[in-house]
């Protein structure tokens, strides 16, 4: 079992620039609201967890808590994703108090959560909480687009099969999300 919070107090709230936000407010431009926006996080993480199996369905709500701001899209989303064997749930808002990119894992013998970026929390069966703090150069996370596609171009750094920047996984993300945009508009679940 995954669970993956992400979201902030919205794109308005945060001061996106006009142009951004007519694009991620746009149904035909950017198809969802906070769906797309912080759902793909989401699901970009758990195929490469899953290494891109494809997952059996994909179930989602989408509410509009925030209509006189966000009056054409989404501003919450709630994606449930079924693996044979695993689950997860993603949870895209744009109703958060604070910013939130945080997430947890469940499995037989411990849990796993990452409140942030450098932090890794570790539970046994017992309960008891191990804390790790992670260094930039531990979590291998590119921030910046075109530092990484400079590290691609010129060999530095390899795309692996089904890592968070190849272009199988990110294929795999729009299918679930397209199949959430489905789901929360029939009130079926999709297969992706």
């Amino acid at each position: 079992m995954a669970r993956f919070n992400h979201g902030h107090q919205g794109p308005k709230e945060i001061g996106c620039g006009p142009e951004f936000l007519a694009w991620l407010t746009d149904p035909v431009l950017n198809g969802a609201g906070a769906l797309n926006d912080f759902g793909c996080y989401g699901a970009n993480i758990m195929t490469a967890i899953m290494r891109g199996k494809t997952p059996v369905s994909v179930s989602a709500v989408t509410r509009r808590f925030k209509p006189a701001v966000y009056p054409k899209v989404d501003d919450d989303a709630t994606i449930v994703v079924d693996y044979p064997g695993a689950q997860a749930v993603i949870q895209a808002s744009w109703n958060w108090t604070f910013n939130r990119k945080d997430m947890e894992l469940y499995g037989d013998k411990a849990a796993l959560s990452a409140p942030d970026a450098a932090t890794l929390i570790r539970r046994g069966p017992d309960g008891r909480a191990q804390e790790s703090k992670l260094t930039p150069a531990e979590t291998k996370v590119y921030t910046d687009p075109f530092v990484y596609l400079a590290a691609v171009v010129s060999g530095k750094e390899a795309v692996a099969p089904w890592s968070f920047y190849s272009l199988e996984n990110n294929v795999m993300v729009v299918r679930i999300l397209e199949a959430a945009r489905i789901s929360a508009k029939t009130g079926k679940s999709v297969r992706p």
